[in-house]
């Protein structure tokens, strides 16, 4: 009724707040509106639950092809690539494997005009220009009528940012993808942009790690970067935003590139091998990739998390042992980028991302039930030496 409703108005209007509020499980106003979020709490590693309705547990029953399409921005974009992978590997019928097609635009979830409020596309970003109503139209041709007018568009079609421009593609990833490692090193002072981090092609010497101290009480800020609908909420908050306030913080570290002497192409799923270790019996490493232009400008591009006690199993999640050295492996999903020439590579890595995902209390417990007298500080290392090559995994494409 209207009392329920107005309790909603004024929730939205203080949704920071709620945000912030600890534990996770006392949220009352979501028993009614929201039930199954207290499921999702309540299972929180990969178990009967999750695979129930998670399509990559299924693919081989699905005999209907799909027109996967997300954005850049759209926090769901890893599962739309999943989709398009799987189907293609393990779909139930020739059909279903052969039909299916992937586009990805400049675009957050919903929204697909390719503007934010930082960044312009351009008039070829948005979905006019991509054609996507002539495109499903020849899809859905193709599959309910038989027509073939689909069948000369390739399976692939993707906005390249820096570039700016739609590129078709054979596959996902591209075929001819070179890997490239970017290693991380420092002299132990990568702390902010302003500090001694650089990525490079050459291993790391043994040089001194570098150490940030997390505090959940004061996260790192989410700015930007794959979020919900742009224009409500923390989806405001979307897209290629400047990254330069929070590469300030003593808890930001910062590894940045040589200007570049030429364009580089990047395409495809991009990785972090980070050798770590933390005080703390769980902890989060996270991970931001930034197109640093020449008067500074630092555009997010993707980003990822990982949350050190899945690091082998998101069903069998394991402590950490306080200052053992562990190789983890972060997810950054994908982009599209031309970095041009004079701009430099960079990756931000912290243990924070704060509202995008929630934080990690540090206390190895579960930590939906641990409330504000529970959280604890974490000393996190990176390493980079040449027995722990921590690396950033580039999908570099040369035509």
């Amino acid at each position: 009724g209207a009392e329920r409703f107005a309790e909603v108005v004024a929730a939205v209007d203080r949704n920071d707040s709620l945000y912030r509020q600890l534990p996770l499980t006392d949220m009352p106003l979501l028993d009614e509106l929201a039930p199954y979020y207290f499921d999702w709490l309540a299972h929180p590693t990969y178990d009967d639950y999750w695979r129930a309705t998670a399509p990559g547990e299924s693919y081989e029953q699905i005999v209907a092809p799909a027109l996967n399409m997300g954005g850049w921005y759209d926090l769901f974009l890893k599962g739309t690539i999943a989709n398009y992978v799987g189907m293609r590997e393990r779909g139930g019928s020739e059909q279903a494997r052969s039909m299916q097609r992937l586009v990805i635009g400049p675009w957050a979830h919903g929204p697909v005009a390719g503007w934010f409020p930082e960044r312009s596309y351009g008039l070829m970003s948005g979905s006019d220009a991509a054609d996507l109503t002539g495109m499903q139209l020849r899809w859905f041709d193709r599959l309910l009528k038989g027509e073939d007018a689909s069948a000369t568009d390739k399976p692939v079609r993707l906005f390249v940012m820096g570039a700016d421009e739609w590129r078709d593609e054979d596959d996902w990833p591209l075929p001819d993808t070179d890997y490239v490692d970017y290693f991380l090193h420092s002299g132990g002072r990568a702390i902010t942009a302003n500090g001694d981090g650089r990525l490079r092609t050459t291993a790391s010497d043994d040089v001194p790690e570098d150490v940030f101290l997390y505090d959940p009480r004061d996260p790192v800020p989410t700015v930007g970067g794959p979020t919900f609908l742009p224009g409500l909420f923390i989806g405001a908050n979307a897209g290629p935003r400047d990254q330069r306030e929070v590469e300030q913080r003593h808890d930001v570290l910062c590894f940045t590139s040589e200007p570049l002497a030429e364009p580089l192409t990047v395409i495809g799923p991009v990785k972090l091998v980070l050798f770590a270790s933390s005080s703390a019996p769980d902890t989060d490493f996270t991970a931001k990739l930034v197109d640093v232009a020449p008067d500074g400008l630092a555009e997010a591009l993707t980003d990822g998390i990982l949350r050190a006690r899945y690091r082998n199993s998101l069903s069998e999640p394991s402590a950490l042992e306080p200052g053992r050295v562990y190789e983890l492996r972060i997810d950054l999903v994908a982009t599209a980028n031309v970095f041009a020439t004079g701009h430099r590579i960079r990756l931000d890595v912290s243990s924070s991302n704060f509202p995008r995902f929630n934080r990690n209390t540090n206390t190895g417990g579960t930590i939906a039930d641990d409330g504000p007298a529970d959280l604890q500080q974490a000393v996190n290392r990176v390493h980079h030496t040449t027995a722990h090559p921590s690396r950033l995994v580039l999908p570099v494409i040369r035509r």
